[in-house]
């Protein structure tokens, strides 16, 4: 009678650790259009619509590409569910039976890449160097002794640079 009772336990115990819960976490990411290849912390997942399995939650960094659409970069935080805050996270993962869910969707909206036209582009490339050009001022001319205090010593003379 013992030994039915410890191999009944024992059947009891495999049960309990064979249906032992964990959590499965997934991320879907849908893009508008679809078609983006996607990135999760600088790693490429794969082209939308695309769902991948993580470990860890926090902030994660997401980025869309798609060609004729301006690239989307965003900070996305993952928040934990109450059952994944320690100390209960102990339990969610370990004791309780049966598996945990966790699946999250994003959805973003791709822009419309804007096509600036060739002369507007040559204009504001024009301004640009106009406004990063350091005004040029001739050296002064100072006539006294060569070789007093703040005076130049004789020698080759001294050309300013041409303006540009």
């Amino acid at each position: 009678m013992s030994s039915l009772r410890t191999l009944s336990l024992l059947c009891l115990a495999v049960a309990l650790c064979a249906s032992v819960g964990c959590v499965e976490r997934r991320l879907t990411i849908r893009s508008n259009p679809p078609g983006a290849v996607v990135y999760i912390d600088d790693y490429e997942i794969g082209t939308t619509p695309v769902s991948t399995d993580f470990v860890y939650y926090g902030t994660r960094k997401i980025r869309l590409v798609k060609d004729g659409y301006e690239t989307l970069t965003v900070l996305q935080p993952v928040s934990a569910p109450w059952y994944q805050v320690p100390p209960l996270d102990f339990f969610s993962e370990n004791l309780t039976p049966g598996e945990i869910r966790d699946h999250r969707a994003l959805d973003f909206n791709l822009v419309p890449q804007v096509m600036v036209p060739t002369p507007e582009l040559m204009n504001r490339a024009q301004q640009l160097r106009q406004s990063s050009q350091i005004p040029q001022s001739p050296l002064p001319v100072v006539p006294n002794q060569p070789g007093a205090a703040g005076q130049p010593l004789p020698g080759p003379e001294l050309i300013a640079p041409p303006n540009y």
